[in-house]
């Protein structure tokens, strides 16, 4: 149990002069210390990584290639089972007009996830990844943990010679979908056969051995409780340091967090969804507790556009994507989407100059004409 060591005004001034802070400070702060506070703390952090007059933003598209799925995950309002009639598998086509509606508009790639799909084969994945890549000039930001684990099933080989294979066929990078809390009391209770919080770890840990960079992610509001959030980020914490000791090109490039989004799911009225100030909380413990992560991500798809430009004061450098596509949050009943003008005049009104980047935060040229 992590308990109290000194007052959140002693550790945020520890913060300031450039300490690392404890798990157990982290909760303190995430309970007890106030908000402007926390903004200001976070800021100095966030200053540290990123340019202080700068805010990115990436145009990409969230491409799911089915949308069945066999893991059932209670919080999940997008998939559906095998043998559903409803479900689906994109073709080639498809991916081929969307990658064309994307490149149309500056995009550079896709955040490409889908649901654990018991009738695609090892090879399935492979060949999607070649013609995104190769044939279709798409950077695949690409699978979740559990598809991975899937996929190193499917192929008879360790994680690591599986995501080596991925790379290999054009994998550029992976998401963090699939963490929400790393808390195995929790992921019993939302997504039993997810796989328990080391089953997340090890894909993240063979993909940071294999030299690829990730994601990390936080889905919170789904009745885990603050010192549970706290553990879930030291777990993130713990990886990247083992990651940048590594000195290989692996590990997380950025952190984002984001409220559970209750609507038409078996949850629906029975948690409440945090508020503004929660996440705006949480976000900037983050940014102050993740000391060896470069960027953090402003969660303005779930919170809307007002709580995401704040949350550029709350320690965020990064807006993430304009959600040219958005399939599993808006089953839920909450997406916004903007475009490229809409982000950057957000950007600028919250008082940052906008920059494009890639899916690993290399930094897109302008388009000439």
């Amino acid at each position: 149990m992590l308990k109290s060591v000194t007052s959140p005004e002693a550790i945020l001034e520890g913060v300031l002069q450039g300490r690392r802070i404890s798990a157990a400070e982290a909760l303190v702060l995430l309970e007890q210390a106030e908000l402007p506070d926390l903004a200001v703390a976070a800021t100095v952090v966030r200053d540290r990584h990123a340019d202080p007059r700068r805010v990115s933003y990436v145009i990409d598209r969230n491409v799911n290639y089915t949308d069945i799925c066999n893991v059932y995950c209670t919080f999940c309002a997008f998939y559906h089972k095998p043998g559903d009639t409803r479900g689906y598998v994109l073709t080639k086509e498809q991916l081929k007009q969307k990658a064309e509606e994307t490149q149309a508009i500056g995009g550079t790639g896709f955040l490409l996830q889908g649901g654990v799909n018991p009738d695609l084969p090892w090879d399935y994945y492979l060949d999607l990844v070649r013609y995104l890549h190769h044939d279709l000039g798409i950077w695949v930001h690409g699978f979740s943990p559990v598809e991975i684990q899937m996929m190193a099933k499917l192929s008879g080989q360790t994680l690591g010679k599986t995501i080596a294979d991925l790379r290999e066929a054009g994998l550029g990078s992976i998401p963090g979908g699939g963490a929400e809390i790393l808390v195995d009391r929790i992921r019993k209770k939302i997504a039993p056969l997810k796989g328990g919080r080391d089953k997340w770890l090890e894909v993240m840990e063979a993909a940071h051995e294999e030299g690829v960079k990730t994601t990390g992610t936080m889905m919170f509001g789904i009745t885990e409780t603050l010192a549970e959030r706290i553990e879930h980020l030291e777990a993130l914490r713990d990886q990247q340091d083992r990651a940048l000791a590594r000195n290989n090109g692996g590990g997380y490039t950025a952190f984002a967090a984001w409220p559970f989004q209750s609507g038409h799911t078996p949850w629906e009225g029975k948690v409440p969804k945090p508020t503004d100030v929660e996440y705006l909380r949480t976000i900037a413990v983050a940014r102050i507790f993740l000391d060896n992560f470069a960027h953090i991500q402003s969660s303005w798809v779930t919170m809307g556009r007002k709580t995401g430009q704040l949350a550029l004061h709350y320690g965020c450098d990064d807006m993430g994507s304009l959600m040219l596509e958005e399939n599993v949050v808006s089953a839920a009943g909450t997406c916004y989407s903007v475009n490229k003008d809409e982000m950057t005049r957000m950007i600028r009104a919250a008082g940052y100059e906008p920059w494009q980047r890639d899916n690993i935060y290399g930094e897109v040229p302008a388009r000439v004409g």
